[in-house]
């Protein structure tokens, strides 16, 4: 992909500099241009240097022939301004073309563009700011908000640079193609806690990065998203469109109980645990006895009521974590739960890594092996899940 960034003059320019590397380590292929003002903030060697790119700064740089606005404008997929400053929006949406930047902005014509407005929140929040970016919706342009908090120049409000993850996952979406855009997706993640007293519970070794890379993954495609997830360390997904925190195995049955019947699609990833303790104390257990003895009592099996209680046209997707067997196990699951899909794969391998095999298994086709990052799991498990909704 092919990623052209536009670097305007706000104080926000040096995270501008982290985003160019950040893009350059997605593999895309990267072109700078910079406005005068920003050559002022930044030098053009650092942003060259960090993405490892052509910098443009002057609308005359033209070399046989090569003029820089027409070619670098059909050769960019998406145009990504960042930082874009109130008077550069202001240019864009009343089709000025004064500098390099705002020549080739009115010279792309497709429909990745994206600006993401950094200002003091002032500026931002002036009615004469406000409607350029609106008209700026009008013309096709995606706006990235901006955050709240505190600004560079000490005020607090609107205006704030977003993290430059934030920006790559919005590139990420804009450009995806959207084969599941109308489903809806239900998803969950992570291990569950069963309180054994205030201190103390059981769990399991799930970090949550499979269940979130599946999250990710379709709100790319197009999905809407929910994530009930369990304890984890991890950040929410950008972007989703409703996320739910859950403690135990109960609380997360409730969860998908409510939720199950809107959703086309529901892969239950998390680790659930199955056993629980029969009574919890109120007061932390004291270490007076050599043995303590735990009774514990089977939690609500989720897949199991979801492959019963289907409904018309649902899709459940069901996770298999085992240690022996692997494929054999998780197919006389698929057949117990009544589940779409199994995904399998090896606990041991799987639980707080970056990467994993599975083994999709399903009942009338052969077993498919996938093996990757995470996220390129997430979506070859989605581009098997899109074809069972084509049938």
């Amino acid at each position: 992909m092919n990623i052209l960034l536009g670097v305007s003059s706000g104080i926000a320019i040096y995270k501008a500099v982290d985003l160019a590397s950040k893009i350059r380590k997605e593999g895309w292929n990267l072109k700078v241009i910079m406005t005068e003002h920003a050559t002022k903030l930044i030098s053009p060697i650092v942003f060259s240097s960090v993405g490892n790119c052509e910098v443009f700064t002057d609308t005359y740089e033209i070399e046989q022939g090569w003029i820089i606005h027409t070619e670098v404008s059909k050769w960019a997929d998406v145009l990504l301004i960042a930082p874009a400053t109130a008077n550069t929006i202001a240019k864009l949406a009343h089709g000025f073309a004064d500098n390099l930047l705002t020549t080739t902005a009115l010279a792309f014509n497709k429909s990745n563009k994206v600006v993401v407005p950094t200002m003091n929140t002032r500026m931002y929040e002036n009615q004469v700011t406000l409607e350029n970016i609106e008209k700026l919706k009008e013309h096709g342009w995606k706006v990235l908000e901006p955050e709240a908090g505190h600004l560079a120049c000490g005020e607090v409000g609107k205006g704030r640079y977003p993290e430059n993850e934030k920006i790559i996952e919005f590139v990420k979406i804009l450009s995806e193609e959207k084969p599941l855009s109308g489903k809806k997706v239900l998803i969950t993640a992570g291990p569950t806690r069963e309180a054994i007293d205030p201190v103390r519970y059981i769990s399991n070794h799930s970090s949550g990065k499979m269940g979130y890379s599946i999250a990710k993954v379709a709100k790319r495609l197009g999905a809407e998203v929910c994530l009930i997830s369990g304890p984890t360390c991890l950040e929410v997904p950008y972007f989703i469109d409703s996320y739910i925190r859950v403690e135990s195995a109960k609380d997360m049955f409730e969860a998908v109980l409510e939720k199950y019947r809107e959703y086309d699609i529901l892969i239950m990833c998390a680790a659930v645990a199955d056993y629980t303790p029969t009574q919890s104390s109120q007061e932390k257990i004291k270490k007076t006895q050599d043995k303590l003895v735990l009774e514990l009592s089977k939690t609500p099996d989720i897949l199991d009521f979801l492959g019963h209680n289907k409904q018309p046209g649902q899709i459940v997707v069901g996770f298999a974590a085992e240690t022996q067997n692997i494929v054999d196990n998780a197919y006389e699951k698929l057949l117990k739960k009544e589940a779409d899909v199994i995904v399998a794969n090896d606990a041991r391998r799987a639980m707080g890594s970056d990467e994993n095999q599975v083994y999709l298994i399903f009942k009338d086709k052969p077993t498919v092996v996938i093996e990757g990052k995470k996220e390129e799991v997430a979506k070859e498990l989605l581009k098997r899940v899109c074809e069972l909704l084509e049938k």
